[in-house]
């Protein structure tokens, strides 16, 4: 019966043994638990971490990306720094450098000045008020036709007081052969007052106040400071305007830039003898619709050489004026072109 005794102490003392030790024994995961959600906190956090480090990623990836968006900017930049030589004859698709269109360009005005050495106004004058005057009537027509006119006007009106207290009935008939007649009339004759009231009667030689005549604007203004005063001066008539993009000297179109644009190329004492040969040979041989490019003495230099007739006997029957054997357009030409073998034109109503 002890050792029964005994043999039950023993027994409850290892049941309390074993349920002392148990708590321990559940601590142990609790721990490994606690552990593991610690781990598991942890990993959760690193991803978390990263998470921003793969947003920062793109917007790494997107700095670059922002490169492009800029080498557009730069490109056109500098495409337009390079339009003013565009400007000054590229000859697509090779470009032309500024030194080479300079050279180019003034080799034509050279060989130009060998074919028309006397090349010179061609409107009938006696003095700067009749080119003044003759050169506002040229708008819209030919030469020709305005020295075909000028002398009966001249003779009736020969000085500013005189047209300027003209009847502008009696001028329209007068001036009607040559277009837009009214409309002509009214700046002759508001010019003519202009010259009476506020230059004397003289025709003033500096550009600033020949401008603010009535119809007269810088082509003008340019012809009558060169022809009659000898002072340097671009005109830029259509002739002029069309043979100088043909050449690629400039791709402008305003008359004010293309001043600016083929002067720069030329040193100022060539400008208005530049001039006569541009427009001399607009007028003989680069005509507008059938450019005779067989029979051009440029055709070598000339980027736009092929848009008209390139065989040299076809090229032949395009010239006009005295290079195809027809009358000038002055009536009364200097004796370098006579001697030259140039012919005066006919009256009004001759022929």
């Amino acid at each position: 019966m002890k050792k029964t005794a005994a043999s039950k102490k023993s027994a409850a003392a290892d049941r309390a043994s074993t349920t002392e030790e148990a708590p321990a024994t559940e601590k142990a995961p609790a721990a490994k638990k606690s552990a593991a959600a610690k781990k598991a906190a942890t990993a959760k956090k690193a991803p978390a971490k990263k998470a921003p480090a793969k947003k920062a990623a793109p917007l790494k990836r997107q700095a670059p990306a922002k490169k492009p968006a800029v080498v557009p900017k730069k490109a056109t930049a500098a495409v337009k720094g390079v339009a003013p030589a565009k400007t000054v004859a590229p000859k697509p698709p090779r470009g032309e450098s500024r030194t080479a269109l300079v050279r180019r360009a003034r080799r034509i005005n050279r060989e130009l000045a060998e074919v028309y050495p006397y090349a010179h106004p061609e409107l009938d004058f006696e003095n700067p008020f009749q080119l003044v005057v003759a050169t506002v009537l040229s708008a819209q027509t030919t030469d020709l036709r305005v020295n075909q006119t000028t002398p009966a006007l001249f003779a009736k009106y020969p000085t500013p007081e005189d047209l300027a207290a003209a009847v502008p009935e009696e001028v329209e008939e007068i001036l009607r052969p040559t277009g837009f007649f009214r409309a002509k009339t009214k700046s002759v004759i508001g010019l003519s007052k202009a010259l009476t009231e506020d230059f004397g009667g003289e025709v003033p030689g500096r550009l600033e106040d020949l401008v603010k005549l009535p119809g007269v604007g810088r082509k003008t203004a340019f012809v009558v400071l060169g022809n009659a005063f000898g002072r340097p001066g671009i005109t830029v008539d259509t002739h002029f305007q069309r043979l100088v993009r043909r050449w690629r000297w400039t791709e402008e179109t305003d008359p004010d830039k293309i001043e600016a644009a083929v002067g720069a190329l030329f040193p100022k004492s060539d400008w208005t003898d530049l001039s006569h040969h541009v427009i001399w040979h607009g007028r003989r041989i680069c005509h507008a619709r059938k450019p005779a490019c067989g029979a051009c003495p440029v055709a070598p230099l000339c980027p736009a050489y092929g848009e008209g007739e390139t065989d040299p006997e076809k090229a032949k029957k395009l010239l006009k004026y005295e290079k195809g054997g027809f009358p000038g357009q002055r009536l009364k030409p200097p004796q370098a072109y006579l001697d030259a073998g140039g012919q005066p034109a006919p009256p009004l109503g001759a022929g």
